[in-house]
């Protein structure tokens, strides 16, 4: 297991923004099957999904989402050293799509970018990469931005994928502090064996133009990722808390990414975790890959639990790839969400 602990690590403030139009599963009964429908509300737990309209991709929301959380915090574009995207939909091959956002956001020349191709686990690997580029020295400030559009992915044929994913964009502000306050600790851990239980097989470079044309369209061995995500998430939860040396109750809030909700049950179960320290926002957003945990920060911890709290970052998927990340909240750290506009100028 790969354990880090980073010292003067602060979550300075975290942005979510949604696309505006809201599917209810409830009404797609004609689609694919009344029963088929109620099984994926009553188990997965998705009722609502924000799907994006053509054209509109996870940089757009992301830059949103940043846009907003740069204007509540009164950070200078100066002051930003790092962007680091993470996502699975690029609006590019390349250019990567973290240069985008850079001119979006009219950020200094000084600022390095660039983009992190990990799915559900890609919250706490995007903290910890910003952690270790503020403790190796010369950044101050990063910008972790983590966006999806898996609803672009799906094949309207496919029950098992099309009704459970939900699309968002976010920005998580992380900044340096006392070093002798808010430790951070990571667990990051991967299994390249289960590669092909998760997987888009057509498009890419191995196989630009598939034969078949639902290779263009990702593939779900949701029996695995179920198997993988029971056997492996908890022994991580009990380890990262060790290795920090705190216990169950030390921890205010564990963020999951927003997988299914009889999975998360589970899993929280298992692992003793108490029902009101595990935000469920699934039935409102659908599962949106990792980016699902930034939206359990802004709509799952209510205002009255942000003040000054530490949080548990949950993420584990395709990969297979999963890791945890114990962070601390900034005692004044806006938690924001909002519906894309599209009108927020870009520079």
């Amino acid at each position: 297991m790969s354990f880090t602990r980073i010292d003067g690590f602060q979550v300075s403030g975290v942005s979510t923004c949604v696309p505006p139009r809201a599917i209810d599963n409830s009404d797609c009964g004609t689609d694919y099957g009344v029963d088929e429908v109620r099984k994926v509300i009553a188990m997965a737990g998705v009722r609502y999904r924000h799907v994006v309209q053509p054209g509109v991709t996870s940089a757009d929301l992301s830059f949103e989402a940043a846009e907003r959380l740069l204007e509540s915090l009164g950070w200078s574009r100066e002051s930003i050293s790092g962007l680091i995207f993470v996502t699975q939909t690029p609006d590019y091959f390349l250019p990567s799509s973290s240069c985008l956002l850079h001119k979006w956001l009219g950020l200094s020349d000084q600022c390095a970018a660039f983009d992190v191709g990990l799915g559900c686990s890609g919250y706490p690997y995007g903290l910890y990469l910003a952690g270790t580029m503020l403790k190796a020295g010369g950044h101050r400030r990063i910008l972790m931005l983590h966006g999806e559009t898996p609803s672009r992915l799906t094949s309207p044929d496919d029950h098992a994928t099309t009704l459970l994913f939900g699309d968002v964009g976010s920005a998580t502000a992380i900044e340096m502090c006392d070093t002798s306050l808010n430790p951070a600790f990571f667990c990051l851990q991967s299994d390249g064996q289960g590669y092909d239980t998760l997987i888009l097989p057509g498009g890419g470079f191995r196989d630009r133009s598939p034969s078949d044309p639902r290779d263009l369209f990702v593939r779900m061995d949701g029996a695995a990722v179920f198997n993988f995500t029971i056997q492996r998430v908890p022994p991580m939860i009990r380890d990262t808390l060790a290795f920090a040396d705190l216990a169950v109750e030390d921890i205010d809030w564990y963020l999951f990414h927003q997988s299914n909700r009889f999975i998360m049950k589970h899993l929280a179960k298992k692992c003793g975790l108490p029902e009101q320290c595990v935000p469920f926002v699934l039935d409102r957003f659908g599962n949106s890959g990792g980016a699902s945990v930034a939206l359990a920060f802004t709509q799952g911890i209510p205002e009255t639990g942000r003040k000054d709290c530490r949080a548990m970052t949950i993420g584990y998927g395709v990969g297979l790839s999963w890791g945890a990340g114990i962070v601390q909240l900034g005692a004044d750290a806006p938690l924001l969400h909002s519906i894309y506009t599209g009108t927020i100028g870009r520079a």
